[in-house]
């Protein structure tokens, strides 16, 4: 149980992206919304997040030694060692999560606020017992097709220890990593005993951790780190790392997020597109857009023709029934043509999300005010 706990804290901006998502299809009260105010959809690099782009680039390769002496090379550009980390070619999927910048947005403050009138004791314990608070030592989170990195400050010796303890087999591998190999054992009836592996885990220079299903997989990630694997640029480049929320998703993966009953809809989507790149702005409202793009200009625009369609039924739909909020959160999705590609447009803006929350706060005000039991007498 406590294991699964410290895994909660740490993947705390999933759950803030998860709820955020959460709120564009449900809804608190039936007060009437007010008209639709404007909404900034992430479209390129703001001056702030270029800044923070520059400030990244932290991690300079040691030097290659031939014969005992260093060798001649061109001075080399000190990198950003998390999309270093990234994997490369087509057809894979890479998601980053700004942790961080989402915990001191206005939307991660509510969430913040929400989440820890229910799960604060637990924080502390998480921070006692690894070191670690994840609302000030984790910066991003990165979801790929093989695991989960996480990057930030995990220098503390608690954390250490635990990912050591339980029999875990560890060892130094490149030039800053520890792997932390764990397996689990488990007695069964007949008296004979199966193994098997656990999360496989590494430690990269007390700033990225690193969740893979295999050891391999995990050193994988260490080598492109250190400049030991492929020579293809990652699947996110410099110039992509705008929003609190970015990357690309296969199309096969995508494939797995669509429903049943929209499974036509996701093959056409995995024919036509090579992959799609997601931006979400959660700075003030919560704006997503997500571009396709693929090698034949009048397929994707056929595409785009019919996920407009389906979008404009939809909300014709919502008015029809009377479903006012969904009708004003579907005013904010468009579909956007240009040439091989169209960007797909979805928001939910800070005022909505406001109200939808407000039932956190109303549930704790009236905690707070129910009359504290006497302590019974001894």
């Amino acid at each position: 149980m406590q294991q699964r706990r410290r895994g909660l804290w740490l993947v705390f901006a999933v759950v803030l992206f998860g709820l955020a998502a959460w709120l564009m299809l449900s809804g608190q009260g039936e007060e009437e919304a007010p008209p639709p105010p404007k909404v900034a959809f992430p479209n390129r690099l703001r001056p702030a997040e270029r800044e923070r782009m520059e400030k990244r680039r932290t991690y300079v390769m040691p030097a290659v030694m031939d014969a005992g002496t260093v060798a001649e090379q061109k001075p080399i550009r000190p990198s950003d060692p998390v999309l270093a980390a990234l994997p490369r070619g087509k057809g894979k999927t890479a998601v980053v999560i700004e942790a961080n910048a989402i915990r001191h947005s206005p939307i991660g403050e509510m969430l913040l606020e929400c989440l820890m009138n229910r799960e604060g004791a637990e924080l502390e314990r998480f921070k006692k017992e690894t070191g670690v608070d994840p609302f000030q030592d984790l910066d991003r989170m990165v979801l790929t097709d093989d695991g989960v990195i996480l990057s930030g400050n995990f220098g503390d010796e608690r954390l250490k220890n635990l990912l050591s303890s339980r029999g875990a087999t560890h060892y130094d591998y490149g030039d800053e990593a520890r792997l932390f190999e764990r397996q689990y054992e488990r007695k069964m009836p007949d008296g004979s005993v199966v193994r098997r592996d656990g999360p496989q885990m590494g430690l990269w220079n007390n700033q990225m951790l690193v969740f893979g299903r295999s050891a391999d997989g995990v050193k994988q990630v260490i080598d492109r780190v250190e400049g030991r694997g492929p020579d293809e640029p990652p699947v996110i480049s410099e110039s992509s790392t705008y929003g609190e929320m970015y990357g690309v998703i296969s199309t096969e993966q995508l494939k797995k997020l669509f429903p049943q009953e929209q499974q036509e809809l996701a093959a056409r989507l995995a024919e036509v597109a090579e992959n799609v790149e997601l931006h979400v702005d959660a700075s003030s409202d919560f704006a997503m857009t997500a571009q396709v793009k693929g090698p034949d200009a009048d397929k994707v625009t056929d595409l785009g023709k019919s996920l407009g369609g389906a979008l404009s039924l939809a909300r014709m739909k919502a008015q029809t029934e009377g479903e006012k909020e969904l009708a004003q959160l579907l005013d904010f999705a468009k579909v956007r043509p240009d040439g091989n590609e169209f960007k797909l447009e979805l928001a939910v803006p800070l005022e909505t999300i406001k109200q939808q929350l407000a039932f956190c706060r109303e549930q704790q005000g009236a905690q707070n005010e129910k009359p504290q039991e006497a302590s019974p007498t001894p």
